[in-house]
């Protein structure tokens, strides 16, 4: 695995969907990098074309032989990869061209890592290096502690121990990195709905259970962890301003990350958000 590099002088950009991908480019660019971006057209924000990269291609998400030529024809030979790609994709009516229907037919599963893991070693295998896609953007990676005004209360601790045991356990088998848990019984686990899905139908559980103060007394605690051998050059948890909002809509009261390797998209902005709504964040 490759770590980042310094002084990337030109980069290819396989973006996603989410913020991350507009956030990383502005990030390169001011370190004085050119970024050719490479959008995928079923999952990337239109907004990337008004973000200063020096050229934008579009393409489709089984177009892997179009990717490569698009890279090789503009000097790339250091790419990252940032934003999320639904994993449902997998599984839906896109046709793969031929070398990424070879790929396919060559996996034993088709989870993320070995999906994406199989993509890196082809782009690696024609002179294109993945690297870590924090690689711009490091002072976002949630720092150790309490990252909130207010302080996990003592059910929330309880939550938060046991929703890593289980989240850590969903996540070595590559199914998902976040569980919701409310008083120290697991709601909702993430398959391939993402996130935010899991954190709204743990929501729709609770409404029909649970009263507003028992969902509080409760303290729902939403608990994203990295997988036991996370590569960070792909699939990295993320929360942002709509994990917040998605929490609040869903009663959840608080968000505990894995220190040093999840991104805070937003930094203060996700914080003063979750002070707003009454939510405790903790990293460790």
């Amino acid at each position: 695995m490759s770590s980042p590099p310094k002084g990337i002088a030109r980069l290819g950009l396989i973006a996603g969907n989410g913020n991350f991908p507009l956030l990383l480019l502005d990030a390169a660019r001011a370190q004085g990098t050119e970024v050719i971006v490479a959008a995928i057209k079923e999952e990337t924000f239109p907004e990337i074309e008004q973000r200063g990269a020096k050229s934008v291609h579009w393409l489709s998400l089984g177009e892997l032989s179009k990717l490569i030529d698009t890279f090789k024809r503009e000097g790339v030979t250091q790419a990252v990869m940032a934003g999320q790609v639904k994993h449902k994709q997998i599984f839906s009516s896109i046709r793969p061209d031929w070398k990424l229907a070879k790929l396919l037919m060559q996996l034993g599963t088709r989870n993320t890592d070995s999906l994406i893991g199989a993509v890196a070693k082809v782009l690696e295998d024609e002179g294109i290096t993945l690297i870590h896609s924090t690689a711009f953007l490091e002072p976002m990676l949630a720092k150790p502690g309490v990252l909130t005004r207010r302080a996990p209360s003592e059910q929330e601790k309880t939550n938060i121990a046991y929703g890593r045991e289980v989240a850590r356990n969903l996540a070595a088998h590559d199914i998902g990195q976040t569980v919701v848990i409310a008083g120290a019984a697991c709601v909702a686990v993430e398959a391939m709905e993402g996130t935010d899905a899991t954190i709204l139908r743990a929501g729709e559980i609770l409404k029909e259970t649970l009263a507003e103060d028992s969902a509080t007394e409760r303290g729902v605690t939403v608990v994203k962890v990295a997988k036991p051998k996370q590569d960070m050059r792909f699939d990295v948890p993320i929360v942002g301003i709509k994990t917040i909002e998605t929490m609040r809509a869903a009663r959840a009261t608080c968000l505990a990350l894995d220190a040093g390797k999840c991104l805070l998209l937003g930094g203060d902005e996700v914080i003063a958000a979750a002070d707003a709504a009454g939510i405790a964040i903790v990293a460790g």
